[in-house]
């Protein structure tokens, strides 16, 4: 059977990218250069891969949980091609071999928790090229004290630099989602600015974002002692009537190591 005669299953969120327009220029925005292993996510009926397979990448690994898709893949080998039947949300991202980069045009449903997965847990990738929900790119994007601004955008700007690329209509889908889409690049920050316990930094920002109009001070009373309170705020350099949604990521890395390891 023909790729293109798949339909797209609505269990698995998919919209496969039609524009030829928008594939080119998800491919540049890559950067693919000849020692990369890339590794697409979700490729579908292939319109990005036929590019990918074409480029001079010396792997291309395609992670695709439709066993469909899955299956017509393998039976199209390339030189360095691996096709891999599995959930993006339990690969193992600590075991991708550098350099490498990664692609997709990720399901609305699970891009948020895959990318905060892909950001934090990937030791070799040197750059990521995301199709997601416009929304999720404009909290991605997000700078401190704007509305959009919340866990997602600490978390991401704590392991990368997120960067704009461009909006894709509705009308370049087939389905057609209801909303637009936007395409953003992810370039991993150095190793030594990664924040030094996640799961503490984690943790901080599942609470303060649950009440971000609060003061820090009254949110953090749930959880902590008012002396490891005060102090913690005073040695990260933070005021305690001061709100979630106006730290930037480096202070909620230095107060998620104070609080937790006072």
């Amino acid at each position: 059977m023909n790729m293109n005669e798949l339909s797209a299953k609505k269990s698995l969120g998919q919209h496969f990218l039609r524009d030829e327009s928008a594939i080119r220029r998800i491919v540049d925005m890559m950067g693919i250069e000849a020692d990369d292993h890339v590794l697409e996510i979700g490729p579908g009926p292939g319109a990005l891969t036929r590019y990918l397979r074409e480029s001079v990448c010396s792997r291309l690994t395609l992670l695709e949980k439709d066993d469909r898709f899955a299956a017509l893949h393998s039976s199209c080998p390339r030189p360095g091609l691996q096709v891999i039947h599995g959930d993006a949300l339990t690969y193992p991202w600590e075991k991708l071999a550098a350099p490498c980069r990664i692609v997709g045009n990720l399901p609305y449903n699970i891009a948020s928790p895959l990318m905060w997965d892909i950001v934090s847990r990937t030791r070799g990738y040197v750059r990521a090229v995301f199709m997601i929900q416009k929304e999720v790119a404009d909290r991605i994007l997000a700078e401190p004290g704007s509305k959009t601004y919340g866990a997602l955008s600490v978390w991401i700007q704590s392991y990368a630099v997120p960067r704009k690329g461009f909006i894709v209509r509705p009308g370049a889908f087939s389905p057609p989602p209801k909303v637009d889409s936007a395409v953003i690049t992810l370039t991993p920050l150095p190793r030594t600015d990664f924040p030094r316990d996640a799961a503490a930094l984690a943790t901080l920002l599942k609470i303060c974002f649950q009440q971000r109009r609060k003061q820090l001070q009254r949110i953090l009373r749930s959880h902590f002692s008012e002396e490891n309170i005060l102090a913690s705020l005073e040695e990260s350099g933070i005021a305690p009537a001061r709100r979630p949604e106006t730290l930037t990521p480096e202070e909620f890395q230095k107060l998620a190591l104070r609080l937790f390891y006072a």
